[in-house]
């Protein structure tokens, strides 16, 4: 983690410098595109101002006013026809310049230093305190030709002001960084919560302590784990659960099947208890062939999702053909049947919805009560089958309704102990009518009874 943080800091901190450098070239192609004619204009306006007040004003004392004009923020070259120059103000850094510009201005025209100073970048072109980088005008004392070149003192009309510009320019990059540093831990200390957390659960340990008072992505993905962590738990639970029952349901009939098949070994039995005993041999193998042909089913769905092998069938032919089959069973619970099932073609997986059928209805049969009843009902609206198992059994409590088509999970035990079962009916009834492209809802009240409505696309 210490990794990321310093990561995220140097690539903040290169996104600012990569902006300042950005910001930097756009304001310098601003400033010679735009600015340097602006700032050339205003300076030549100025210098030909100064040149038509000597003019205007024979009788002034030449140095004394240019003196003035270098007091109140300007560098002054003066030259005449005869080479005669003078400086006012503070010394340019650079004094070189062409001879054919001097006899230019001398001869009337203007110097367009400032313009045509070569196109650096805008802080040596805007500071470069060189004569070349002056405005040039032509001017006339006292019957004599001059030329007078004037640029900005730049030092003393921003001597107070760089400095300013220079210590908040640096307080801003100190403070950014900081800022930075500080900001970055605070966004990276959450994610490495999230690791230590991560650590927690590969190990096992499912309670982990983490905030959800944040309202940004990270807060988000907290919850989230929070809520994969409650999941594994739930998960983990399910499957203790499950190697406790399956182990169970798998010893106990192995057991009886040992138990018996040596009590067979006993040549004095009579012929009545080894029919007996085999007839319960037989029923514990039919458990356990029940038991490995739900898991196999359900790992298939699991597995492969074009296990589907879809066909036009009779779907009220299929559930009364089922409910025959259940007969006996009903009447030996003397249970009251009713149905309603119209003869309905659908498209779909006939041994597949088979099993939906059968685990309904032999769950209405397991869970029922005594002169209980049991209402199968079937309709078609909007190209839609809602088929109904209701019935009049134990029902179930709010909280296990949010489980039951959990993988292995059954319900309170104390309630369903005479009821055998491996807790993987249901979960393979959800995963058949989902890929029918379906859904199952369950509506239940402990000791009142449930009923479950699947719906299903006539044609899918």
């Amino acid at each position: 983690m210490r990794s990321l943080y310093v990561k995220f800091v140097v690539m903040t901190i290169g996104i600012m410098l990569f902006s300042c450098v950005f910001a930097f070239i756009i304001s310098n192609i601003y400033y010679h595109q735009k600015l340097k004619p602006v700032n050339d204009q205003k300076n030549t306006k100025i210098a030909k101002s100064i040149a038509l007040f000597i003019d205007n004003n024979p009788n002034m004392v030449l140095t004394d006013y240019l003196e003035n004009i270098s007091e109140v923020g300007y560098q002054v070259y003066i030259v005449d026809s005869n080479g005669t120059e003078a400086y006012y103000g503070a010394s340019f850094r650079e004094k070189t310049l062409p001879a054919k510009s001097l006899e230019s201005v001398i001869s009337g025209n203007i110097y367009h230093g400032m313009l045509n100073f070569p196109n650096k970048t805008f802080v040596t072109g805007f500071f470069s305190n060189e004569l070349k980088n002056t405005i040039g005008v032509p001017l006339k004392y006292k019957g004599k030709d001059y030329a007078l070149f004037i640029r900005p003192d730049i030092k003393l009309l921003f001597n107070e002001m760089h400095f300013l510009f220079a210590w908040i320019l640096l307080l801003s990059i100190v403070l950014s960084i900081i800022l930075v540093v500080f900001s970055t831990k605070y966004l990276i200390k959450p994610i490495a919560k999230l690791t230590q957390a991560t650590k927690l659960l590969a190990s096992g340990q499912f309670h982990v302590d983490l905030s959800v008072a944040r309202k940004d992505e990270l807060g988000q993905l907290t919850a989230s784990f929070l809520s994969m962590a409650k999941k594994l738990e739930q998960m983990e639970d399910v499957r203790r659960e499950f190697i406790s029952n399956i182990s169970h349901d798998i010893q106990s009939p192995l057991s009886n099947i040992k138990g018996y098949t040596n009590l067979l070994e006993n040549k004095t039995l009579s012929d009545n208890d080894r029919n007996k005993y085999v007839s319960i041999i037989n029923g514990e193998i039919k458990r356990l062939s029940i038991l490995t042909k739900q898991l196999l089913l359900l790992a298939s769905l699991d597995r492969d999702e074009n296990i589907l092998k879809k066909k036009n069938f009779n779907l009220g032919s299929q559930i009364r053909e089922l409910v025959s089959y259940y007969q006996w069973l009903i009447n030996e619970k003397e249970i009251m049947l009713s149905y309603s099932i119209p003869d309905i073609e659908i498209c779909g997986d006939s041994s597949l919805l088979n099993n939906v059928w059968d685990n309904l209805l032999s769950n209405a049969i397991k869970y029922n009560k005594t002169n209980g009843s049991i209402d199968i009902s079937v309709t078609e609206k909007d190209k839609v089958i809602t088929v109904i198992f209701e019935d009049t059994g134990i029902g179930m409590k709010q909280k296990e309704l949010k489980r039951i088509f959990d993988r292995f999970y059954r319900a309170d035990m104390a309630r369903t102990r005479s009821v055998e079962g491996t807790g993987l009916g249901l979960s393979i009834v959800d995963n058949i009518v989902k890929i029918h492209g379906g859904h199952v809802m369950v509506n239940s009240k402990e000791g009142e009874g449930s009923a479950f409505i699947i719906r299903i696309p006539l044609l899918y």
